[in-house]
């Protein structure tokens, strides 16, 4: 597998197949390319909702799970 997942699903992905880190540099650089530091921010609270809402999908309570 690739060393950056791009899409939410993809870190969902690689975390259950056994990761124990995904890299998701590029999202927070363009975020503080476009509003600095609010925008790296923003870029890393997309990802937690994201990740949120896929886990749920897929019926985890946690990573761990």
């Amino acid at each position: 597998m690739k060393s950056e997942a791009v899409r939410f699903d993809g870190l969902v992905k690689a975390l259950a197949l056994g990761a124990k880190m995904v890299l998701v540099g590029r999202s927070t650089l363009y975020g503080t390319a476009a509003a600095g530091e609010a925008g790296a921010a923003r870029a890393l609270a997309i990802y937690r909702g994201e990740i949120s809402r896929t886990m749920a999908q897929i019926g985890c309570n946690t990573v761990a799970e």
